[in-house]
């Protein structure tokens, strides 16, 4: 008998991988947490029944989640003699992988609501949680919301890796987390979090909301796009918030390049590219600014 792992990606639509394994199956008291294990796309986490990452596809997600940010700013951090990066989310492992791959980063802290989720990706997607030993990295196990108010003028950079707005991940996406994190972060700081499909209907309610609320905050906003298989519909936002820094104007290519850093997605005419958007979806953020 087949086993089959399905998430509804709207009413009408399911998306599904056959599983060969199921690895790990829990519950933390916060969430359900799952890892299966399948041909096409390797090892696989999902959170409550939502896909969070696959071992094939996650380069993707965090390649842009991070690359993006630390390449506009980079002229300003490399001027610096310490860059704190907050992280709020990204249990997985794969956001603090790649952002511990810049020497110019002297302070990482993570958030994570959740530390099942950090012990059981260690155990089983090894491939993703790698970087956790980090000595520049601490780890705060509690709610992201409540943290980040307590920080003031702190963060060159905050990453907002969080899980779709239900559930843990509701309060990373009010209007009151945004502006807390405006006051966290330094006078150039940047804030960028995941921002939801902008195709089926609900998802993109989200992403407008959040866009909405973003606006209102930060003087700098543009969203900026990626194609990842397993996330629905393929087509996945993301959302740049700056103070002074903007995404492409203050971006220098040559500089990132000279790091000499391996990527599988992203590359400096990607950055570019990934901030033209489709016309939809340009008119659907023209309706919320």
């Amino acid at each position: 008998m087949d086993l089959w792992f399905s998430e509804y990606h709207s009413k009408n639509v399911r998306f599904s991988i056959k599983v060969t394994k199921q690895l790990y199956s829990g519950n933390s008291g916060i969430q359900q947490i799952d890892v299966f294990e399948s041909k096409e796309f390797g090892r696989f986490l999902t959170l409550d029944g939502f896909m969070m990452l696959t071992e094939r596809d996650e380069f993707i997600y965090h390649d842009m989640i991070v690359h993006v940010p630390m390449a506009a700013a980079l002229s300003h951090l490399l001027s610096k003699k310490d860059v704190a990066v907050l992280v709020i989310g990204a249990g997985d492992g794969g956001a603090i992988r790649e952002l511990c791959r810049y020497d110019c980063i002297t302070q990482i802290d993570m958030v994570e609501i959740d530390e099942l989720v950090v012990e059981v990706c260690k155990k089983h997607l090894p491939q993703t949680a790698c970087s956790f030993d980090d000595p520049r990295l601490t780890i705060y196990y509690q709610d992201g919301l409540k943290f980040v108010r307590s920080q003031e003028n702190k963060y060159d950079l905050i990453i907002v890796d969080s899980t779709d707005p239900l559930g843990p991940g509701e309060g990373l996406f009010t209007k009151e987390f945004y502006g807390n994190c405006y006051n966290a972060l330094t006078a150039d700081g940047i804030m960028v979090n995941q921002h939801e499909s902008p195709f089926y209907e609900n998802d993109a309610f989200a992403m407008q909301r959040a866009h909405k609320r973003i606006v209102e905050t930060f003087p700098i906003s543009r969203v900026y796009q990626a194609h990842i298989p397993t996330y629905p519909s393929g087509h996945w936002l993301f959302g740049f918030a700056g103070k002074t820094i903007h995404p492409y104007t203050d971006f220098n290519p040559a500089k990132w390049n000279m790091l000499g850093l391996d990527t599988k997605y992203y590359n400096t005419q990607l950055h570019i590219g990934a901030f033209a958007l489709p016309n939809y979806v340009e008119e659907m953020l023209r309706e919320v600014e």
